[in-house]
């Protein structure tokens, strides 16, 4: 019937209509960013469920599970399904979806165009393959403990620092982007109204960053004792001093014209976002006060400190925050499109892409309808990847693999099983990632500015 046919047309293959599974019913409409931003709500649909795991009254519900969590089996008899069964569910959560998106990784190795027969599977089928990944994620609840839950660990560590860096790139174009446009709009017209506004954000940054940096000496150092702290808080200062510095050199403005304050005050408030991120996995609380602490340090501060045993609750300040930047990273790179942004050079796009885009727009034959590749149906416009993809498919799944990951480890506080198996504690490795991670991202940021200079035959654009 045409009412199934449209409907089909219209709607993503989520439907579990064989005609809307035959006809491929992948979104065509600008397909390089509408199937990106689709895999995007799957990954956050997954993020729901995953702290839906950690909410009251599911850890009963879980522990209905054949073997998935039974007080008094495992290592030493010594298991604590109150303290590890939220965090077991989130570790398997995240599996299911790492794996499905490090298989599709694979499998779109090598893919140049969407008449890659494989290019089918990654712009359509949404119903086979999200049913997949509902397969695989609930066939993880069923995994045996044994080392599984301190082997992701390791592989969740590792994912996670390779996706902060990843941040740190699209952070950056954002910035760049940002700072582009007011520039264009300032030369335009009404200089001083944007060169206001310009100058208003950079020091709104750097005011808010600077408050950051009072607040985390007043909790997390002491007088005597907390120096690894003192450390980490005065020398990623001192970095990002010279970040900001090396980004208003007149040899930087001359090979950068459109470098500037504005990107060096963004990665300065993530610099610091990061350091007081690792501060808050040590496992030494002195240097380490809880946020209810720090509350009632600072408004009752004649009340005796709060012990609170076991913390391990997700939503507390970092957490939040992480996801919250979690979240407005992976819409960007979903939606950023430029054939100049550090965003297309992530995802290994060519630079050819957009003008084949747009010397391909508006063919007269490629506007009538169809279902075929590069044809449009009913409220569809046509195929943008028949030439050549506008970004690496593999590559775009592995930065999903390791969002994945990402989730994982800030759901879970980053916190580790120790070896009794009777408890979920912050470590120090978890620490010194996120703290090495911050170093990383400042040093590529710094490259960003001065290698035009060094590499003066390349092309930087």
């Amino acid at each position: 019937p045409m009412a199934k046919l449209t409907l089909c047309l219209s709607v993503p293959c989520l439907c579990s209509s064989a005609t809307c599974l035959l006809c491929r019913c992948c979104p065509q409409s600008k397909n390089s960013t509408v199937t990106r931003v689709i895999y995007a709500f799957i990954l956050l649909l997954g993020t729901i469920i995953a702290c839906i795991m950690l909410s009251p009254g599911v850890d009963e519900q879980l522990k209905k599970i054949p073997g998935f969590c039974e007080d008094g089996a495992g290592i030493n008899g010594n298991i604590n399904c109150t303290i590890l069964v939220g965090y077991k569910a989130v570790y398997r959560v995240c599996f299911g979806m790492s794996m499905c998106f490090l298989a599709f990784a694979l499998i779109m190795i090598n893919v140049k165009n969407s008449r890659d027969p494989r290019s089918a599977i990654h712009n359509g089928f949404w119903f086979f393959k999200v049913a997949a990944m509902v397969a695989v994620t609930v066939g993880a609840f069923y995994i045996p403990e044994g080392p599984f839950t301190r082997t992701w660990f390791v592989v969740g560590t590792c994912g996670a620092f390779c996706f902060i860096l990843i941040q740190l790139v699209l952070l950056v174009d954002f910035a760049h982007s940002w700072n582009e446009s007011w520039v264009d709009n300032m030369e335009r017209g009404n200089s001083r109204g944007w060169y206001a506004a310009l100058l208003a954000v950079t020091g709104l940054n750097y005011v808010m960053a600077f408050i950051v940096i009072i607040l985390m000496y007043m909790f997390y150092t002491r007088s005597e004792g907390c120096l690894l702290n003192k450390f980490f808080i005065s020398f990623n200062l001192l970095l990002c001093a010279v970040a900001s510095v090396v980004s208003v050199m007149p040899r930087v403005q001359e090979s950068q014209p459109r470098s500037g304050l504005l990107q060096s005050s963004i990665m300065t408030m993530y610099t610091m976002y990061l350091t007081w991120s690792a501060m808050t996995n040590e496992p030494d609380r002195t240097c380490n006060p809880s946020l209810l602490s720090i509350f009632q340090q600072t408004l009752v501060p004649t009340l005796a400190p709060l012990e609170i045993k076991n913390q391990t609750a997700w939503w507390d300040a970092q957490s939040i925050v992480g996801l919250a930047i979690f979240v407005l990273c992976i819409l960007y790179s979903s939606i950023r499109s430029s054939n100049t942004s550090q965003v297309n050079k992530l995802t290994m796009a060519s630079n050819d892409t957009v003008t084949l885009e747009e010397s391909n727009a508006g063919t007269p034959d490629e506007e009538v309808g169809g279902t075929g590749t590069g044809r449009n149906g009913p409220g569809r416009v046509e195929d943008n990847e028949r030439d050549m993809v506008q970004y690496s498919y593999s590559f775009f799944h592995f930065m999903l693999f390791l969002a994945s990951l990402y989730i994982m480890m800030t759901l879970t506080n980053w916190y580790s099983p120790n070896a009794e198996y009777n408890a979920m504690t912050s470590k120090w490795p978890a620490v010194w990632v996120k703290i090495s991670s911050s170093w990383v991202c400042l040093t590529l940021y710094v490259w960003t500015l001065v290698a035009p200079m060094i590499l003066i035959n390349r092309d930087f654009s």
